[in-house]
């Protein structure tokens, strides 16, 4: 993973952004698919966890969000289709 020189982006769930924002610094393209799959992985165990709940209305918003740039990096750096256009 590479440094950025921004400052590091507050981390609300580590559930599942820890990997999230691995995902999105990722530049070897090697490495990107398995980092998108750990990333949708852990995002997938989180949803599970807290589909019981009627709290975490913030955490699944946050998580629309992850799986949308979840999307569009796999889209525009691994060649997946956009399922948007049909």
């Amino acid at each position: 993973m590479t440094k950025v020189n921004s400052p590091s982006p507050k981390i609300l769930y580590p559930e599942w952004q820890h990997e999230y924002v691995a995902a999105l610094l990722e530049l070897d393209p090697q490495k990107l698919l398995e980092q998108v799959t750990t990333a949708e992985t852990a995002i997938f165990k989180r949803l599970q966890a807290i589909s019981q709940g009627s709290n975490g209305h913030f955490e699944r918003q946050a998580i629309e969000d992850a799986l949308t740039g979840l999307r569009d990096l796999k889209r525009d750096n691994l060649g997946f289709p956009d399922w948007e256009k049909t």
